[in-house]
């Protein structure tokens, strides 16, 4: 019977240090969550930089390709008209 006197305490003192405890765990996971999305909005934001760039150096490898293997007599004026276009490329 001794022991119960000490437990009551002891009780009284871990409740609240427990909701404390899921309290704290809650905002940190919610923290988390936040960051992970706005990292992945960075990530999706760039990866539709890329592909946007991908597309413009495909398109130029074509042009190519097709000037390598057209050997019609415009030839020369194809190779001017890519020098003369701007560059999009950054």
């Amino acid at each position: 019977m001794e022991d119960i006197p000490l437990f009551i305490p002891i009780m009284i003192f871990s409740v609240p240090f427990a909701a404390f405890a899921v309290d704290l765990a809650t905002k940190w996971l919610k923290l988390k969550e936040k960051q992970l999305e706005v990292t992945a909005s960075a990530t999706a934001e760039q990866a539709a930089q890329y592909a946007a760039r991908i597309a413009t150096l495909e398109e130029r490898v074509a042009v190519l390709n097709r000037i390598v293997t057209d050997r019609n007599e415009g030839l020369a004026v194809q190779i001017e008209a890519l020098r003369d276009a701007p560059k999009q490329l950054n």
